[in-house]
């Protein structure tokens, strides 16, 4: 004979059953991860580029090795690096002082950066608003990012002659079709949960655009803002090597002098700075964009290294 149930046995079930949804409840919970130490953050986000250019310089001397091509054409690093050095602390004749000529290029870099990142913002927020205007010009925004930055220099030489506004112009021309579609895009793929929440809480106008469209429209933003910087820097690169002007260094002049004058060591010591600039400034800059507001989110990895699924 099975052995006769406690009083009490029909609720066992019940409270099992409802202790089991709680622990469902539970993992419902998202653990924020801790925000790093700026120190450990920066660390983190450079070792992986300083590991890709090490292995990038043991390919390059492999090439060199192998007498793919002489030496005087191909130089190793071995001697790039110390043309490097000489070029950012004396310089040299033909291939100038590299220092110098950075600091103009970032000047001019982070310049029209800033006014692109105002104009196309100010364009991606009329023409996500407006259906007139992104029928009109929704799909030229789009060509103008396709076209080679090399493109515009003919016309801004035309318009502008060998000036800083030549130079300008292309810079502008190159990043803000991007940052308008990073706006554009963000905008389009918010939730609309998230906006009828906003007109529920009242809302409206600038508010609105203020404290629910932006924010939910950032992650798209700081995508789009990223890829303007790669357009910008290569249009400025095009522009300085075709654009140059009198006793106005820059790595676009620094590599064109170099290249007429056969100072192959001289010319990739520049690479090598346009390079590097590049590795910083998505490190530094638009990498910790994109974890802040990634952690923000609780979309970061979690503090121990674990993976969010």
């Amino acid at each position: 004979m099975a052995p006769a149930r406690g009083a009490d046995a029909p609720d066992d079930q019940p409270a099992d059953q409802l202790g089991g949804e709680l622990a469902g409840l539970d993992e419902l919970d998202i653990a924020l991860p801790a925000a790093p130490n700026r120190l450990g953050e920066v660390w983190q986000a450079v070792w992986p580029k300083v590991a890709a250019v090490a292995l990038g310089l043991g390919i390059w001397q492999l090439v060199v090795w192998s007498g793919w091509k002489p030496t005087y054409l191909l130089p190793g690093p071995g001697k790039v690096l110390p043309t490097l050095f000489h070029n950012l602390t004396g310089g040299n004749p033909i291939s100038g002082h590299l220092l110098k000529a950075t600091s103009v290029t970032l000047r001019r870099a982070v310049t029209g950066y800033a006014l692109s990142l105002v104009i196309g913002t100010a364009l991606g927020l009329a023409v996500a608003r407006s259906r007139i205007l992104r029928a009109a010009l929704g799909s030229l925004i789009t060509g103008f990012q396709t076209m080679p930055s090399v493109a515009w220099v003919p016309l801004a030489v035309v318009l502008f002659q060998t000036s800083e506004r030549a130079i300008l112009f292309v810079l502008l021309i190159g990043a803000i079709p991007s940052i308008a579609n990073g706006v554009i895009s963000g905008i389009d793929n918010i939730p609309p949960l998230l906006l009828r929440a906003g007109r529920a809480l009242g809302a409206k106008g600038y508010a609105k655009y203020r404290h629910v469209v932006l924010p939910a429209a950032l992650p798209g933003f700081v995508a789009g803002m990223k890829q303007a910087w790669a357009f910008a820097w290569r249009s400025l690169m095009a522009g300085e090597l075709i654009a140059q002007i009198a006793h106005r260094p820059s790595l676009g002049r620094t590599l064109d002098n170099a290249s007429s004058q056969n100072d192959n060591a001289g010319l990739m010591a520049a690479m090598l700075v346009i390079l590097i600039v590049g590795l910083l400034m998505d490190a530094l800059v638009f990498g910790r964009l994109e974890r802040s507001v990634l952690r923000r989110r609780g979309l970061a990895e979690t503090g121990d290294g674990g993976s969010r699924v």
